[in-house]
């Protein structure tokens, strides 16, 4: 724009234009006798593949251009094309990066009346009126005929500061103001102002199915409400087929994000299901010092005593408070990957790739495949491949010739990175990625080990000793706990603090949400206080069996059968016997049956009460020497991944530290684990150390703390006493709190210990994420305590990287 005066010019004042074409509109799928509506840019029906974005930073409220910048880069690095301006416009500069760098932008009116609810009264549209209450009903404000020039207001000028902006692609009336009047009139003035100008849609989520958003926009959908809008095309039998694109979903509190892949392989699947947002970019924390100095992450309760707030329920980002994604990042880039492949015949070496872009050819990228034998790559090549937007192809990986080893696992890895570089985006980054198994495997060949040296048993009455000239291993039967591991002069097991039943984890933020901390209470419990009903040792050829009878609190079994050679291995064969089973029927011995059906009374009630839960994790825990702090695992990596949220994530041989595989969330809570995982070795620097080999396939974690250090109700902190009236500040229910609040905790309480505790896992459940307001984990990665379990591994001294490699290569 020219500014000019008597004919001279002014002022300059530029603007950078964009030019598209935005609908929504019948496509030519039909889906219950209606066409499926959906939402076009330039001519393609797009997948939004969002974040909602609060301004926020660790130093305070204001963003400056640098870091907002960054925000765009790490968007871009993860395939986040897409964000939802929660719950208000931006600074202009926002919206004038969006339009440099390519993200669709929906932008939101500054409007919610959340704690007045939903509430629509047709008798007296005005009850909704600030201080006016039917009994426990709040009227909405946005049915309420006093407050619509304030929505009108709003509306208007969100649209008129940022109409022109090529970035700009959808409107919203506001978030969580209920439905009515008010919102009514905002629909049709902002499809009236943009009516000449770019037609966007036009969206609000307490619309629902109402005739006032253009598009189904609900907050946070579970799986199989995705499955269903896709399958129905509609919710409601009178509503019209629109598009389906939840304005919040996914909500990425501390350690969560499950089931993002369950969300996603829908959306690829169904036309009408077109992206969503996930709730939120980053933590809201800002950095502040403890007293000694310390700087931290503060939130909710840290400012001022007793408050209101809602402790760190607003650290719900995918990103920390510094902008250091999460290791959920890996999970939402995957997802949001513009390249797909498919196994077609894997052995064959026959793929499909799918190029989800929708308007840039796969010429663009460098397509690469590498194919493995367990942790070492045999072959890498490339595929030259164009293919044009939305198209898929067939291709072909030229495997040649191996002789497939036993015991080894065979995988063809693809990966697709940028040829040069985009904005915000290197060249040579990667922007998806796939992993496949071959099915190649022969079985791995018995470990054979010499007679020699002898193994003695020795019993008391308060241990079990297997020893030889090379090895001491000790059950402490008071205890129940491997006491002592010592192969060769080494002593493997910190304090005493050797192989022990476990059961719990530190509860994640979705775990208060449920409230599993209490209702799953008697797995900690079953952590701590397990009984030793029967302990029986005996030789067998040149072994030793040592069987190990554990009568846990939730009034079932978990039996551990060690069989230990000569040379100092030790296999661990386990069962979790299932809270409904019958003593006679569970695999016990005469002796354990017998010490059983001593209690049987009170077993039998725990055993009901128990059998209706769900069990944290099943595995067993033990802790190294510090000096052992060396970690390597072929298994899932490199980030730390969950049942529920691992495609992210492939199997691989990584190298790291106990202290590096500690996440800081800013909440303290389960962190760091690994699935899938065929071994993972701890050594000190030297290479001497300990691998731990997996039956089939387990989850681990090896930490610099414990359980209990990530576990909020084994700190001193006080509760997150929330919004609370001088009421409830003058009665505090300590009792009612425990096991249900989350405690005041910090990442200043994770200091690390002198030894590496050890987690190794069946499995370890879910940490979902649908919501952390009672969302729990889905049946598929949740561990039903009244169902059997059988697992095992083996633990084996080694001194160096060959020694693993030759380790592996059996079943013991």
């Amino acid at each position: 724009m020219n500014i000019e005066a008597d004919g001279k010019l002014q002022e300059v004042i530029p603007f950078k234009v964009g030019f598209r074409r935005i609908e929504i509109k019948d496509s030519e799928y039909i889906v219950n006798g209606k066409p499926l509506r959906l939402f076009y840019f330039n001519g393609q029906p797009i997948k939004l593949k969002g974040v909602n974005i609060h301004e926020t930073i660790e130093t305070g409220h204001y963003i400056t251009p640098e870091q907002m910048r960054r925000n765009f880069e790490l968007m871009k690095l993860n395939n986040i094309n897409s964000v939802r301006l929660s719950h208000y416009p931006q600074d202009r500069k926002f919206y004038e990066m969006c339009d440099e760098y390519g993200l669709y932008v929906y932008d939101e009116a500054n409007i919610e009346s959340h704690g007045l609810y939903y509430t629509i009264y047709q008798d007296d549209m005005r009850k909704g009126a600030a201080g006016h209450e039917d009994g426990s009903k709040k009227g909405t404000l946005g049915h309420n005929p006093d407050f619509l020039e304030s929505h009108l207001s709003r509306i208007r000028n969100m649209f008129e500061r940022n109409k022109n902006y090529a970035s700009v692609t959808i409107w919203s009336l506001g978030n969580e103001a209920g439905n009515g009047y008010n919102f009514y009139n905002g629909y049709a003035l902002l499809k009236d102002l943009d009516a000449s100008l770019m037609s966007r849609p036009v969206c609000y989520e307490r619309a629902l199915e109402e005739w006032n958003t253009d598009m189904v926009v609900p907050q946070y959908p579970s799986a199989a409400s995705f499955e269903y809008y896709g399958k129905n095309g509609r919710g409601v039998e009178s509503a019209d087929n629109r598009p389906y694109i939840p304005s919040e979903y996914s909500h990425a509190m501390g350690n969560s994000n499950g089931n993002l892949y369950d969300q996603w392989k829908h959306v690829y699947q169904y036309p009408n299901l077109q992206g969503g947002y996930i709730w939120e970019w980053i933590d809201h924390a800002v950095k502040i010092k403890d007293k000694n100095g310390k700087p931290f992450w503060a939130y909710g309760g840290d400012f001022g005593k007793d408050q209101p707030s809602d402790g760190n329920f607003v650290a719900d980002g995918i990103v920390n408070p510094n902008q250091d994604p999460h290791p959920a990042m890996a999970e939402v880039k995957y997802v949001h990957q513009n390249v797909g492949f498919e196994a077609v015949d894997a052995r064959q070496g026959q793929f499909k790739v799918i190029n989800r872009f929708y308007f840039t050819d796969l010429f663009k990228y460098k397509i690469v495949y590498k194919i493995f034998e367990g942790s070492k790559k045999l072959k890498e090549g490339t595929i030259p491949l164009s293919l044009a937007p939305q198209q898929s192809a067939m291709i072909n990986i030229p495997f040649g010739y191996f002789k497939e080893k036993p015991g080894v696992e065979y995988f063809v890895n693809f990966e697709v990175i940028t040829k040069e570089a985009e904005p915000l985006v290197p060249a040579g980054h990667q922007i998806a990625h796939e992993q496949f198994e071959l099915p190649a495997q022969q079985a791995r060949p018995m470990y054979a080990s010499g007679s020699n040296p002898l193994l003695n048993i020795s019993e008391s009455a308060d241990h079990v000793s297997v020893t030889s000239s090379k090895l001491a291993f000790v059950f402490d039967k008071n205890k129940g706990v491997v006491s002592s591991y010592k192969v060769d002069g080494m002593e493997y097991f910190m304090d005493n603090f050797g192989v022990q039943p476990n059961f719990w984890r530190a509860p994640v933020d979705n775990d208060y949400g449920n409230g599993a901390p209490k209702r799953l209470q008697v797995w900690k419990e079953s952590s701590r206080n397990f009984k030793v009903a029967a302990v029986k040792a005996t030789k067998k050829d040149h072994l030793v069996l040592l069987s190990v009878n554990y009568e846990l609190a939730a009034g079932n079994n978990y039996l551990v059968d060690y069989k230990i050679y000569p040379t100092g291995i030790v296999n661990a064969s386990i069962t979790f016997t299932s809270t409904t089973a019958e003593e006679a029927k569970a695999e016990l011995t005469a002796e354990a049956r017998e010490a059983t059906q001593s209690e049987s009374a009170e077993r039998d009630r725990r055993r009901r009460e128990s059998s209706t839960l769900e069990v944290p994790r099943i595995g067993i825990r033990f802790r190294l020497p510090v000096a052992m702090d060396q970690v390597q695992y072929l298994g899932r990596g490199p980030e730390e991944n969950y049942l529920d949220r691992q495609k992210g994530t492939l199997v691989g041989l990584y190298k790291t530290t106990a202290e590096a595989m500690y996440y800081p969330y800013v909440r303290p809570q389960e962190n760091g684990h690994h699935t899938d995982t065929r071994w993972v070795a701890l050594n000190m620097t030297n290479g001497k150390g300990l691998l731990i080999l997996a039956d089939q396939t387990i989850g681990f974690n090896a930490l610099r703390n414990s359980v209990e250090d990530f576990d909020s109700q084994e700190s001193d902190a006080d509760y997150q006493w929330r919004n609370m009236s001088p009421e409830e500040l003058a009665n505090k229910d300590y009792t009612a709190a425990k096991d249900v609040l989350r405690k005041q905790t910090h990442e200043y309480d994770i200091i690390p210990r002198d030894f590496v505790e050890v987690c190794v896992d069946m499995k370890q459940s879910g940490v979902a994420g649908y919501n952390s307001w009672g969302a729990r984990p889905e049946p598929e990665y949740s561990i039903f305590a009244n169902q059997e379990y059988k697992w095992g591994f083996t633990l084996i001294p080694v001194s160096n990287m060959s020694d693993i490699t030759n380790r592996t290569k059996y079943r013991y």
